[in-house]
């Protein structure tokens, strides 16, 4: 991210449409406390990870920027700071609705991607496998679980509900739309 912040990039209507998140609004009563960093596992892990900034950036209508900062991915919904925030921010809820917005604009990460194309092909994101099944046996549980492995019928309305929704257009591969 460049430090020089252009107000022509301010995007309105991206401010709008993350206010849509009930209690997003509060965004604007952050005193900037720094209750929300301090608490939080991600940002003593990284130090480009800071919810303060990107709510900032929501506020502003950096939209751009925003959405297409790896960091936003960052967040592991933990809501520690959310409950410390003396303001009552909805930091995570605000954080979800932002990652929203970026993955109904084709923006996330590959890892993400890859995942959700799991869901698509086998219902799961971590498809059976022989050694999986044995492991679940020697710890005695059932081979396999009760998921679509086990309903097999189960993975055909899985995968219709996921086309339905669009989510399967949502983590297509990029190359594949070019």
């Amino acid at each position: 991210m460049s430090d020089i912040i252009n107000t022509s990039d301010f995007d309105p209507e991206f401010r709008k449409e993350v206010f849509e998140e009930p209690g997003a609004e509060k965004i604007v009563l952050c005193f900037n406390c720094t209750g929300c960093t301090s608490g939080c596992p991600m940002a003593d892990q990284e130090s480009e990870y800071n919810i303060r900034k990107f709510l900032r950036m929501a506020n502003l209508g950096m939209k751009d920027q925003l959405l297409n900062s790896p960091y936003i991915w960052y967040c592991t919904t933990c809501y520690k700071c959310q409950e410390r925030c003396p303001q009552g921010v909805k930091n995570v809820d605000t954080m979800l609705k932002i990652r929203t917005i970026a993955i109904k604009n084709g923006i996330m990460l590959d890892n993400h991607r890859k995942v959700s194309q799991l869901v698509i092909k086998f219902g799961h994101a971590v498809p059976i496998n022989d050694d999986a099944k044995e492991k679940r046996k020697a710890v005695g549980l059932p081979d396999t679980p009760p998921t679509v492995h086990k309903f097999e019928d189960a993975l055909g309305e899985v995968q219709k509900v996921i086309k339905i929704a669009g989510f399967d257009t949502l983590v297509a591969d990029q190359e594949a739309d070019s």
